[in-house]
């Protein structure tokens, strides 16, 4: 059984990146669903954009939002929501950069059996959603993670006209990426991270029960 985190205190990563706060907006409902769940923290943590720049830094610590991911963040993790936005249909260069980096989680075997999900925000309503999530659906296969999507008994996923996929819950932001998100996709993202807890304590006492 991989190592507990150091507080021993379970908690599910909700692990993003965020040009213009869409994104990060989903990832904060996420995470109050996820802390809804009694016995299971969340844990916000983004990553830093990449540059073409070799000589560009950024800074050890964001100036504002979530503090960058750490290997450990994600080794010690019960859970793993991961959210980006749609570049061409694919996730986010940063976000893929740092799944890239990855490979010891991956040669120890730290997620296998872990819960994971994944949510996205485009500028359009068929801006490549669907295709996103997807990709970010594949590391996490290979990581020997269990998918978990969003199920149709979440009504709002029948009624939403912004966002909302049974591969994970998503959000239209608009052309300048100043659309709110609704109704729907606030309910969806929530119901979301719920359900990422709820699994990441069932599949944490199953791994228990077998060491």
């Amino acid at each position: 059984m991989p190592a507990q985190s150091p507080s021993d205190r379970p908690y599910v990563l909700i692990l993003y990146y965020s040009r213009f706060g869409a994104t990060r907006a989903l990832a904060e409902r996420l995470s109050a669903g996820a802390a809804s769940i009694a016995g299971m923290d969340a844990r916000l943590r983004t990553v830093p954009p990449v540059s073409p720049t070799c000589e560009a830094v950024d800074p050890e610590v964001p100036s504002e939002g979530a503090v960058y991911a750490s290997l450990d963040d994600l080794r010690h993790a019960s859970g793993l929501a991961l959210g980006s936005p749609t570049r061409f249909g694919n996730m986010a260069a940063p976000l893929k950069y740092f799944i890239d980096s990855t490979s010891e989680l991956w040669l120890s075997g730290a997620l296998i059996d872990k819960p994971a999900t994944a949510f996205t925000s485009t500028s359009s309503l068929h801006g490549g959603q669907e295709t996103t999530l997807v990709s970010m659906l594949l590391p996490l296969l290979h990581h020997g993670m269990v998918y978990a999507g969003v199920p149709y008994s979440e009504t709002a996923l029948m009624h939403t006209q912004g966002g909302g996929t049974p591969y994970g819950v998503s959000h239209v932001a608009g052309t300048r990426s100043d659309r709110p998100l609704d109704e729907h996709e606030r309910e969806l993202a929530f119901a979301q991270g719920a359900r990422l807890a709820r699994l990441a304590l069932a599949l944490e006492k199953s791994r228990g029960d077998k060491s």
